[in-house]
């Protein structure tokens, strides 16, 4: 004789396998992202590093744009000051940029909410 389950019982089982998927797929998502945080953490110190050599490259490079400044003919603390002035004027306009670029406005995820505000209009049609 052959046991045949009922609509309960096929429901239930449908219900069980999709909760077990959904647990797995939970499980798999924190395993990327803590791969992913992990790979995020190297790369910051690669950064890190690379930003510091850069500064003490930039910093010598300064120095040399004076002397060169100063052998062309300008006295030493006007050669600085110029120096000075343009660095500063370029690490102004830098930070200036990046700040605008970091406003919320600008961060938002617009074509994301555009398309949930699309979906929630498609499913209003449909009821």
């Amino acid at each position: 004789m052959r046991h045949e389950k009922t609509i309960p019982d096929l429901f239930a089982d449908m219900i069980e396998h999709l909760s077990t998927l959904f647990r797995k797929e939970v499980q798999l998502a924190k395993t990327e992202a803590h791969e992913k945080m992990q790979q995020a953490g190297r790369a910051v110190v690669f950064i890190a590093l690379g930003g510091a050599i850069a500064l003490a490259a930039l910093i010598v490079l300064l120095f040399a744009i004076t002397a060169f400044l100063v052998e062309s003919g300008l006295s030493n603390e006007l050669s600085l000051l110029v120096v000075g002035g343009v660095a500063l004027l370029i690490g102004v306009i830098a930070i200036w940029k990046g700040t605008n670029d970091l406003k919320a406005t600008n961060l938002k995820p617009q074509r994301t909410v555009d398309q949930l505000r699309a979906d929630v209009r498609t499913a209003k049609e449909q009821v």
